[in-house]
Parts: C-alpha cells; structure tokens; sequence
C-alpha cells in the first residue's frame, strides 16, 4: 500500500497501467522538485511536489507570476492566456474561491450536483430517500481505498440509471467531512493543485459526466498524480457510450480511464432492490418498484417528469393536440380503474371529447405515432400491442399516479366514468369491474357530499346498474329534491318496477315534461292501464261508451275477440258510436259485407275517419309480385328485410329467401333467425333448423323460445 501511494504522489498512476506509469515517472524524475512549463495553449501547469517552505504572501498585480522559490536550469517562458474554453481567469482583486469555500459533503444537495428532480409530492421531500443499490458496497469500498491511497473512482452505467445519486451517497458514506468541488463543465482544473496546497482540510473533486472534464484543461494523469499526492479523492460517474468512445483511443483519456477505479452500475434493479425500494415507504418509490419493470427504479423516477411535461405541452409546442387527447383518454382510464391495455378504438371513440383545441392539424396515424415513440431511449406514452380483438395500447404508469397525485389535474369527468364502467362490464376477463365501480362511488361521492346534484344522479346510474335498487332510488331522490329532473324518470321507473305505480306518476310526469321520452312513454302506458280499469267498470255499470273505449283498448292490444264483445255490448244497447270500430273489425276478420254496413252508418253519422277503410273495400288484392316490390326496398325499413324473405318463401325463391332471412338476422331481427328456421324445418333439416331457433330464442323472440321447448326432450320422453 505505501509503494502504491507513494507512486500517485509521483503522477505515476497504477503499476499496472505500464505505458503510463513510464511516461510519468520519466517526467517526475526529470522536472522535479518543481518545473513551470508552458504548454502549447499557454496554460501554467504545476507538475510538482508541494513546496517543503511555506509560501511568501501572494504578490499584487494581475499580470504578476510567482517563480521565488523555483529553481531552473534553462529559459523559463511564462504565458497568461486568459481567452480559452474553460472560461477567464478571475478579474483582478476578485477573490479565488478555496476549499473553505466548498460545502462538506455531508451538506451536499444531490439535485444541484447532477441528481435528476422527480416528482414532487405534497408533505414529502423533494427527494425520496436513497435505496441501497446491489453495488453501493463497491462503491464504498472504492472509495475508502481512495481515501487511503488517492486516485479515481468512477461509476459507470447507462444514461438515467442513478449513477450520480449512488456516488453522492457513498461520497456521504465514506468522506462526510470532505470538502468538495464541484466544477462546472469544461472548467479549467489545473487551478487545483494550488488551490489545495498546504491546506488542512481532505478534498474530493466531484465530476459528475466525466467526459465533459476531460481534454485541455481537463482531468488527465499528470494533474490526477497532482491531486493524489494532495491526498485528494476523485469521484466521477460516466455513461457506457461516453467511456466506450474515449477508452478505445490511444490518448491521455484512455490512460486515465485505465488508472480509475470502475464500479458499473446497472439499469435494472433485482428483487432484492425493489424489495428495499417499497420498504421505504415513500410513494414515489413504492410506485416506481412495481410499475418500472426492465427500465429500472431510478430511470422510472428521472425520465418520468420529462415525459410528462412533453405531453403537457404537446398541443402547443409540439403540434400534437389530438395525440395529447388520445394519451388523456388513456391515462382517465386508468385512473378509473381499468388497469392493462386500452382498446385503441375506445380511445378514439373518447379523445374527441376533451377540450383540446387544433384536434384537425394532426391526423389519427401522426397522433398514434407521436404517442407511441420512445422517448429518451427509454420508455413510450403508448406501448402497443395486437390482441384478437384489435389493437391496444397501455398508457405509462407514472401519468396515473401523476394525475392523481397532482392538485391541479382535472378530475376524471363524469362521462368517462361512463365510458370505463360500460367497457368492465363488457370485458370481465380483463378488467375488474368491482373496482372500477368502487372508484367511481368514491369520485361521485366526493362531489355529491358538496351538494353537486349531477353526482347524485350519477350514483344513482351507478347503483342501479350493480343491482343495488334502494341505494339507486336513495340517490335518485336526492338529485330531484337538489333539481335534477332527470332523476325523476329514472325514480319513477324503479318506483313502477316496485309496484309503487301511483306514487311514480308525478315523477314520471316531471320527467316527461322536461322532454324525458322514456318517461312519457311508461307514464302514458300506466295511465292507459288506469282508464282500462276505469272502463271495465264503466261497462259493467252498463254504461256504452265505456264498452265502446274499452273495446278499442282490446283491439289495440290485439285482443280481436273480447274487442268484438265489448262493441256488441255497446250495439246492443242502440249506441251508433261504435259503428266505426265494428266496421274496422269486420274488415279485419275479411267480412267485407259486414264491415261495408258499418263504415256506411258510420259514414253516414258523419264520422268522417270511415272513408279510408271504404275505399280499402273496393280495391281489388294486390299481385305477390306488386307486395315484393313493396317489401324490396329495405333501406330505411330495417324490418322490411325479414319481410321480403317471406315473400320470397312465397314466390318459391328458396334460396334467395333463406340470404334474406340471414340478412334480417346479421341486422338484429330475431324474426328473420325464426323465419329460417321455420323453412329448414319445412325443407327436412331439423338439426340445423334447432340451430337458427336457438340464435332466435337467443335474442328473445317468444315463438322460437316455445318452439325450442317443445323440441327439447324431457326426463319422461328420455329413454332410461
């Protein structure tokens, strides 16, 4: 240990570095005990041993150079040279900053001294605090072998892996006490060694990217032997394709990297690492050591903030609004709860949504590109992936947490609630909808505690939709009584379903004079059940025109026969109102003589609405050709295309019925499955007739549900 200390005093270096180590010893025994030589860039450097006397006061005069106590054996050229890269020498009489003037580094700032600002959250420090690294016993063991010996440490690894936020804290570790210097990028260090010359206190030069302190000016061999034989240490991080660039030349950098002390710092953390990191209960830790995966805790915690202030400024800056709005769409997602990958057309079908302006300067494929490009070598916005339902893209974690976390951030609006509900219901398999319903309860709740009334609607949907009927009409009271009318339909439906229908009535009214269209439609439907029971006494009391309304309530319910019943009643008793409707009843049981009698004294009463069915009476039936052409045009009759199919069926186009038939059911029409599975069974295919009677029975149609039962064997018509 002595010989090695005592050959960094020299500027030697490493025994092992031979090329150097040569160089350096020849320079030492031929310059010592003290030699100022001027470079080619004019520059001073010391290259000595310190002086055994201590030094006379400094002279005065900034043009003035100390040569008192050096000896020479040939011309001495002195040259200031003030105009270089390093910046200028301090204007006279102002101060030269010295090591008394350097902080210890136990009062180090990481963040003024290369550490990168993550974000900030609210009652924590700027800084989680630090997370012992797999490598930081190297570290440490580095540098209290350079505490002892001198030299140079550096720690070595990819760009955002933490390098300089782990040496600062073995620098902590090991050289509390230290006084440290902190250049700034391409400073001039060949100030150094005077600097620290019959000084006290134990130094350690902080270079943080050491590529940038390197070249002229810069670190090299000759001035680290300086500083070693200063009992100075010097710390240094350096990325991989900084030290691959410098260490593969035949130069003064590569000599200096071969006399450091390498501790390579890797990218990704271990479990053993992560373990730590959640141990120490920060959030910002605890997040990034469950979400970080490959990229690494610290490259999560330092690229994070970058990336969001990208996309916070992406509408503007960077022209990509419509991008900002489809990341947007996929970060309120999460945020609702639907943890994975996002539907790409779901995030379409929302981003539109959002209060972003300029959406028509960029198109939908610049938008998904932006999203989806690595930023930084390290991490994406969108990460995509192709499932068998489409494409879908998990948005970056810390945008979550960040959203979240961040007071200034809007809240999830309520019709992305909406949005994330609809889509965990309809994907179980990916989502937990008991999760997403939770946090929607936990958002809605907040405001309708603050008398927010579209918030107490909302939890009433909410409720609703997870079978939870008192809770919903809880809610759906509340937002009435706060003003929100349409509350009021949704309350007066659960009332009605409860039996309640009375009590619904004035709600269901609300509802529909405020445009509620659902409302009116069950209101009118509870009031028309109230007048049949009204008109079933009036006719039992005998009253005619009662039987003659409760007979068109029947008819147009589609009970023929009680209908006929109730119009004979009212005829019976001479009342010639009911003429009309007995006409219509006749003509829809094709007695057409019958029903020619009653449209006449109908007709002839006055009641003008008979002319209509009189003149149906004298036309004559129209050819199956003429009612195929009426049923063809199935555009705007979606109906129409099961109806053409039976026309067909009739015509004895088979084939072209059975496409029609498909066509219907491909649209919705449960009839048009059944009409195909009436014809299979009528061309002797009963297997796969079964087959369309259970796509029909599937969607509800009644006849398709009965005919299924009825070829469904039971236990008694099972053969033991």
């Amino acid at each position: 240990m002595a010989l090695w200390r005592r050959q960094l005093r020299e500027g030697i270096g490493r025994p092992s570095d031979v090329a150097a180590a040569s160089e350096l010893r020849s320079l030492t025994d031929r310059l010592l005990p003290s030699v100022l030589l001027a470079p080619s860039d004019g520059a001073l450097v010391d290259i000595g041993r310190p002086a055994p006397l201590p030094l006379p006061p400094e002279p005065t005069g900034g043009d003035l150079l100390d040569f008192r106590l050096s000896t020479f054996n040939g011309q001495v050229v002195g040259v200031q040279h003030v105009n270089n890269t390093y910046g200028a020498v301090p204007p006279s009489g102002d101060a030269q900053p010295g090591p008394l003037d350097w902080p210890l580094v136990k009062d180090v700032e990481p963040r003024t001294h290369g550490v990168r600002p993550t974000r900030r959250v609210k009652g924590l420090p700027a800084l989680p605090p630090y997370v012992r690294r797999d490598q930081d016993g190297m570290v440490d063991s580095a540098l209290e072998q350079a505490r002892s010996e001198g030299g140079l440490v550096v720690v070595l690894g990819p760009a955002y892996s933490g390098k300089s936020r782990t040496a600062l804290a073995a620098m902590a570790q090991v050289l509390p006490e230290y006084r440290v210097f902190a250049p700034a990028q391409h400073e001039d260090l060949r100030k150094l060694p005077a600097l620290l010359r019959g000084r006290a206190e134990r130094c350690v030069v902080w270079l943080d990217d050491l590529d940038v302190h390197l070249g002229n000016g810069g670190l090299e061999p000759r001035l680290l032997g300086q500083l070693t034989g200063l009992e100075a240490v010097v710390l240094a991080t350096m990325r991989e394709e900084a030290y691959a660039k410098h260490a593969r030349r035949t130069s003064a950098q590569s000599r200096l990297l071969g006399l450091a002390q390498l501790v390579e710092l890797p990218r990704v953390w271990g479990p053993a690492e992560r373990k730590r990191a959640e141990e120490m209960g920060d959030p910002r830790l605890v997040e990034a050591a469950r979400e970080s995966g490959t990229v690494g805790v610290a490259t999560y915690l330092a690229i994070g903030p970058r990336l969001w202030n990208d996309w916070q400024l992406a509408p503007n800056r960077e022209r990509h609004p419509r991008a900002h709005a489809l990341v947007r769409a996929a970060v309120d997602l999460a945020r609702c709860g639907l943890k994975g990958p996002l539907s790409q057309d779901l995030l379409v079908m929302m981003h539109e949504r959002y209060d972003v302006e300029g959406l028509e300067r960029e198109s939908l494929e610049d938008a998904w590109e932006w999203a989806g490009r690595k930023r930084y070598g390290v991490l994406r916005l969108l990460r995509w992936s192709e499932r068998p339902k489409g494409s879908f893209a998990d948005v970056l974690p810390y945008f979550v947490y960040t959203a979240d976390q961040d007071e200034t951030f809007p809240p999830v609006a309520d019709w992305v609630w909406g949005y994330a509900l609809e889509e965990a219901r309809a994907n179980p398999a990916m989502y937990e909808v008991e999760s997403v319903a939770a946090r929607a309860r936990t958002a809605y709740l907040s405001k309708a505690e603050t008398g927010d009334a579209s918030a107490m609607h909302a939890l009433g949907l909410l409720e609703e939709s997870l079978g939870e009927g008192e809770k919903a009409e809880s809610w759906f009271r509340r937002a009435v009584e706060a003003g929100w009318v349409e509350s009021a339909g949704y309350l007066g439906r659960l009332l009605v379903e409860r039996g309640e229908s009375r009590e619904a009535e004035p709600f269901l009214e609300s509802a529909a004079e405020a445009g509620d269209g659902d409302a009116a439609m069950l209101l009118g439907k509870l009031l028309l059940e109230r007048a049949e029971g009204w008109m079933w006494d009036g006719a039992e009391a005998g009253n005619p025109e009662a039987m003659h309304r409760l007979g068109d309530v029947l008819f147009g319910k589609g009970d023929v026969e009680a209908a006929g019943g109730r119009y004979f009643e009212a005829a019976t008793v001479g009342y010639t109102g009911v003429a009309l409707s007995l006409g219509l009843w006749h003509l829809l049981r094709n007695e057409r003589d019958e029903a020619e009698v009653w449209l006449g004294r109908a007709a002839g009463d006055g009641n003008e609405r008979a002319s209509y069915p009189q003149a149906l009476l004298k036309r004559e039936p129209a050819a199956l050709a003429d009612v195929a052409t009426y049923f063809s045009d199935t555009d705007d009759w979606p109906l129409d295309i099961a109806h053409y199919g039976v026309v067909l069926e009739k015509q004895g186009d088979l084939d072209e019925a059975r496409a029609q038939y498909e066509k219907a059911y491909e649209s919705g029409d449960s009839y048009g499955a059944y009409r195909l599975a009436t014809l299979l069974e009528k061309q002797g295919n009963p297997e796969e007739a079964k087959l369309w009677y259970r796509k029909a029975a599937d969607m509800g149609h009644p006849a398709a549900l009965n005919a299924l039962a009825e070829r469904t064997p039971t236990p008694d018509t099972v053969k033991e």
